[in-house]
């Protein structure tokens, strides 16, 4: 559950942040609206069906299709930042070519950006349930609320800062949404190079591959500076609300009834002002609180959900004749249970067996063709891949497939369970 919280955690916050501040940009300037939906609606569909393609076939590599987009994104950022501090305001002269450009690379934008940052959303449900395993399995059941925690933390975050944003000056947002299209821009220009480097289509410079690496081993750094400039616009806008300043700066909205010009203000505008200003604060309280649930998913929780498990030792058992013989008196009690052979070259080839009914066993490699020999352990009532955290149903063990342990053959002879030595020879490959 909290691994797949902190996933969804990674994936969405800054994408969703940035849009939202995008939509209270041509909200409060009264135009474009209706291209922005249509952008986000296309890349969302887009993204969905890349997913399923993905899925389902293997006519997908989602880095490449991620390349490309970022490719189109960091190009449509340029030309937005451009037009943005060009123009007077989103929607201003709606009929002028100069605000249909503009709007149509907003919505481009919105769109790239989710039609690259979704799928792999997409793909996480998918290996909750693996063959053999209930919808009403525990493991299962708390994967999905983790994921539905995430979305939900995701998506309050972003309708809190879409509530906040649209009450400040243009001025103001555009400098926040500048600043934090900027640093996606400048991650999205890395991994381009870093791509450029590993098809050789630009030549390798020493100090660029540096600073390129220094940015891959930092990812993070992106989106936690992502969420720091914008937990300063939370700053702002509620020591504005707290000090009763109007929200565009000092600017009356569009639409609103001018206060009184002489005497007394009007009891009833000052109430209104009042509730306004207290509905303001409690968005930004919510937008803090989304901004600090990120930080706390993305650095405490983390550490703690990628903590390693340790594996239980590796047991007892005999060699004689070629043969590894393991009592089954030694494996009936329906647990894991971990062997140890050194090959002929001096690496450790690691098994295990589970007893998963009254007449058979399941019997495999401690490593699986997707995460290697990083192991297995116990949890509850499956058997969990250390590495990826997905759980497997006893009764899958002894089969091929998805991260199932890599079957190994056995026979039983006189109550004990035969492996032959030359099976874990031809294995070593998987430890070394």
């Amino acid at each position: 559950m909290l691994k797949v919280f902190i996933r969804v955690i990674e994936l969405l916050p800054g994408i969703s942040v940035m849009t939202a501040m995008l939509f209270a940009a041509f909200y409060s300037g009264g135009g474009g609206k209706g291209v922005l939906h249509w952008g986000c609606f296309a890349g969302t569909a887009a993204a969905l069906l890349l997913a399923v393609l993905r899925r389902t076939t293997a006519l997908i590599n989602l880095g490449v299709w991620g390349a490309w987009t970022m490719a189109f994104a960091f190009l449509a950022e340029i030309l937005f930042m451009a037009l943005f501090w060009t123009k007077k305001a989103p929607g201003a002269d709606p009929g002028g070519a100069g605000t249909r450009v503009f709007n149509r690379t907003a919505a481009a934008l919105c769109g790239a950006l989710l039609f690259y940052a979704l799928p792999p959303v997409f793909l996480i449900p998918p290996d909750f349930l693996l063959a053999g395993m209930s919808f009403f399995n525990t493991e299962f059941l708390f994967k999905c609320a983790g994921y539905a925690a995430g979305l939900l933390v995701v998506f309050i975050t972003a309708l809190a800062f879409f509530k906040i944003a649209s009450g400040v000056s243009r001025t103001l947002l555009g400098l926040f949404i500048s600043i934090l299209i900027t640093i996606t821009a400048l991650e999205q220009l890395t991994a381009i190079i870093r791509l450029l480097f590993a098809r050789r289509v630009i030549p390798m410079n020493r100090q660029l591959f540096r600073i390129i690496i220094l940015a891959v081993n930092n990812e993070i750094v992106f989106l936690l500076t992502q969420i720091a400039v914008s937990a300063v616009l939370v700053v702002v806008c509620f020591a504005n609300s707290a000090r009763g300043k109007p929200p565009s700066g000092g600017e009356r909205r569009a639409g609103s009834p001018p206060s009184a010009s002489a005497g007394e203000p009007n009891p009833a505008e000052r109430r209104k002002e009042k509730a306004a200003r207290r509905n303001r604060r409690r968005w930004c309280v919510t937008a803090a609180a989304g901004c600090a649930a990120a930080i706390l998913s993305l650095t405490a929780l983390k550490t703690i959900s990628e903590r390693a498990v340790e594996l239980s030792p590796a047991e007892a058992m005999t060699i004689s004749g070629g043969e590894i013989i393991i009592p089954a008196s030694q494996v009936e009690d329906g647990h894991l249970h971990r062997f140890a052979f050194m090959a002929e070259d001096g690496t450790e080839v690691r098994f295990i067996v589970v007893k998963k009914s009254a007449a058979s066993y399941g019997v495999g490699l401690d490593a699986c063709d997707i995460c290697g020999a990083t192991g297995y352990y116990e949890r509850k009532d499956g058997i969990v891949c250390r590495l990826c955290d997905v759980v497997m149903n006893k009764s899958t063990i002894g089969f091929k497939g998805g991260c199932n342990p890599v079957p190994l053959a056995y026979t039983m002879r006189e109550g004990s369970m035969i492996i032959k030595v030359d099976d874990l020879e031809n294995e070593k490959k998987r430890f070394q």
